[in-house]
């Protein structure tokens, strides 16, 4: 009999163990986890997903470089150059000009040239009485010594500004090389350009100055020509009877 009892026991344990088996088989996944379920799908969606938005916010980080690059760029093409050599330059013209300024007797004007020649190089300058004559020739004289003493000076002026023009291009050049931007290259060509403007306004100057010693040479020797020939014309007219239709073969 216990035997039996023994057996019905073991059986209804089986029958137990069974059917928890079975309602925990049937039970759903979240009855297993407290409510969490698990959906591989839902999951690999949802990576995706975060895949994608992280991805957006790469894309948005690499354009805001992108855009502050570009930023600094501009303001690098819009920054200044450093170095300005406009006042070493105007300094050196100002020199220049001064120089011709001082030119002695006869000045760099139109008016004053047509005077002075009117006065001494042609005309009654060359006929006046014996004291004129040698008066009109000293100034004549003096002029063309001035006029080649001022060539001199400007001269040296020129040969001045010689070396102020090295250090000015040297600075240039090496703010052009080390520019940082568009802006400081064209200011750095632009100086450049200026210092070559400045260079051809000595070279104008000099040239200026030595055509004008070399004219008033010219001029001078033309004078004395013609003073020479008055001169014969009235040493030889009480004497001969001397006409100007005649004064060839005096040349002669």
């Amino acid at each position: 009999m216990k035997t039996t009892i023994l057996r019905r026991a073991i059986l209804a344990g089986a029958i137990a163990t069974s059917s928890v088996i079975g309602i925990t088989a049937a039970t759903p996944a979240h009855a297993q986890f407290g409510g969490i379920v698990y959906d591989p799908t839902n999951y690999a969606q949802n990576v995706l997903t975060a895949a994608r938005s992280l991805q957006q916010v790469n894309n948005q980080i690499q354009q805001i470089q992108q855009q502050a690059t570009s930023l600094i760029n501009e303001a690098r093409n819009l920054a200044s150059l450093p170095f300005n050599s406009l006042q070493q330059l105007q300094q050196q013209v100002q020199r220049t000009q001064q120089l011709l300024g001082e030119a002695q007797r006869i000045a760099y004007d139109v008016q004053n040239v047509q005077q002075v020649f009117n006065g001494r190089y042609k005309g009654a300058a060359l006929t006046g009485s014996h004291a004129q004559m040698v008066a009109n020739a000293n100034a004549r004289w003096e002029d063309s010594v001035g006029a080649f003493e001022d060539a001199l000076r400007v001269q040296a002026g020129v040969v001045g500004n010689i070396d102020g023009a090295r250090t000015t291009m040297d600075s240039l050049v090496s703010s052009s090389q080390s520019a940082t931007g568009a802006l400081q290259v064209a200011q750095a060509g632009n100086q450049l350009l200026a210092l070559q403007s400045q260079q051809l306004a000595d070279l104008t100057a000099l040239l200026a100055a030595q055509g004008r010693a070399q004219a008033l040479d010219s001029a001078r020797n033309a004078a004395v020509e013609a003073e020479s020939r008055e001169r014969l014309r009235r040493f030889l007219t009480p004497r001969i009877g001397y006409q100007p239709g005649n004064a060839r073969m005096f040349r002669d």
